[in-house]
Formats: structure tokens, sequence, C-alpha cells
């Protein structure tokens, strides 16, 4: 990556949004939920990524918890598919941008930035975060699960 002003200011973005999540000295959650809620992928459905192609807000009708996180699903079904095995819908990373645990961080992501990579789902923290996550999508995925496993630990 050239330092160009452009990836200057994202890493200055991550940066930004690192510092606001609060988890540099804090112990990081296993799942991300933010500051006021309990809800994994901010009450998205985590199989609707995978089934509809896109990100399908959960209900509260159809709902479980799952590693400390409540988790919405916008059908019995997709919960029922979520409950059977949640490890093959759950974002990677516990839903913390993909992005900033390549980078040894953690950073909140949204919903609809989102990818799927060899049957993983994987989030991001903004627009042009994203961008540069999919511009070299591999490299990412190796050095973020080479830095999870310290990070989750904290």
């Amino acid at each position: 990556m050239t330092d160009t002003p452009k990836n200057l200011l994202r890493t200055i973005l991550l940066s930004v949004a690192i510092a606001l999540s609060g988890n540099a000295a804090a112990a990081v959650d296993e799942v991300y939920t933010g500051f006021f809620s309990n809800k994994a992928i901010k009450g998205y459905d985590a199989v609707a990524y995978f089934t509809e192609g896109m990100p399908v807000e959960g209900s509260a009708e159809f709902s479980m918890e799952y590693k400390g996180a409540q988790w919405l699903f916008s059908s019995q079904e997709n919960l029922q598919m979520f409950r059977a095995d949640p490890e093959a819908y759950a974002p990677q990373y516990g839903g913390y941008c993909a992005f900033a645990v390549a980078n040894g961080e953690t950073a909140s992501a949204e919903p609809d930035l989102w990818t799927i990579h060899e049957g993983k789902l994987y989030l991001n923290y903004n627009r042009s975060i994203n961008a540069q996550w999919r511009d070299d999508m591999e490299s990412f995925i190796e050095q973020a699960d080479s830095n999870w496993p310290a990070i989750e630990k904290e």
C-alpha cells in the first residue's frame, strides 16, 4: 500500500473508529454488539446473507442467545439453520470489522458492508474500508486469521 493522501485518510478514519470503539485497553467481547445493545450484527439475520444474498433485518420473534449476544432472524427457518450450525453463519471475528482485525485492532461493522468469501461472512466498518478490503481480501483474511486469537483474548 502506498502512502497516498487517500490511504492516509483511510488510516486516520480507521484509527478514529478504533479509538471510538473504546477497546484499545478494554476486554473485547466475543461478539460485537455495540455499547447500548446486546444484538449481534445490529439485529440483522446472519443466515440471510447466505440464503437471500443480502442483509435482512431480524425480528425479536425469532431470536436466540449465542456467545453472549442476542441473534435475530427474519424467519423460524433461519433461526433453526443458525441453531443447527452457528459457526457456519456467524460473521468472522465476532462481527467486528474484518479489516480492523487484519490490522491488529477491532472496530464496529455495518451490516450492509459485507462479503462472503469461501463460505464465510466478513463485515466492514465503512464503504472505503470495504473497498480496500475487497482489493486484497485474501491477504487481509490471512492476517486477520492470524491476529484474531490474540485480539479475542484481550
